[in-house]
């Protein structure tokens, strides 16, 4: 039975090693999955989705005004499609997640959706949002603060490399950027007590 996924954590969790991993786990069976991923994020290269430990592997690209449901349908009437697998999924808009809602439930196709869930001000992402509202089942990849908890924000760092409490929802970055930590060691970085 085909289900809506929403892997979920903050940024270096090992979200997209995971997502390679599953992928490479259909393609060596015989199977074929479909990648995607935010036409935003060209870090790793435009149509591209890459871990920081060095795998990768070719996707298509999304944007804002895709219709993911027209997009899924045309794919699987070249060919079947065994899993869609979707990285940076927080950039997808809540009226896209509801498209790949739709695709399970009309087309029986699997969705993996893999991204962040909050960003650096502790808010939702709109994509993220929806996804934990309509996903059939949500799992948490952790990640680990410097003191050893689990973490589950993320702070993003400014020139001066202190912790930023304003500017835009998103900022392509990287290691240089953003800083997974603790609630705790999150709010002391922002000076909240």
């Amino acid at each position: 039975m085909a289900k809506l996924y929403f892997h979920y954590s903050t940024m270096n969790a090992g979200k997209s090693t995971i997502l390679l991993q599953a992928a490479h786990n259909y393609r060596e069976r015989g199977m074929a999955p479909y990648l995607l991923t935010a036409l935003l994020d060209g870090r790793a290269g435009y149509g591209r989705i890459a871990s920081r430990i060095g795998i990768g592997a070719d996707a298509e690209t999304f944007d804002p005004q895709d219709d993911l449901f027209t997009r899924l349908e045309t794919r699987l009437a070249q060919g079947p499609v065994a899993c869609v697998f979707i990285d940076e999924a927080q950039f997808l808009t809540p009226d896209q997640v509801w498209q790949l809602a739709r695709a399970v439930d009309d087309l029986r196709v699997p969705v993996m959706c893999y991204g962040l869930r909050v960003d650096f001000r502790g808010d939702l992402f709109p994509g993220s949002a929806t996804l934990l509202a309509l996903a059939d089942e949500m799992r948490e990849v952790r990640t680990i603060c410097h003191c050893g908890k689990k973490a589950t924000m993320v702070v993003r760092l400014g020139p001066d490399g202190q912790a930023l409490r304003d500017g835009a929802q998103v900022q392509i970055g990287g290691n240089e950027t953003y800083v997974a930590l603790c609630r705790r060691h999150w709010r002391a970085a922002l000076s909240d007590g």
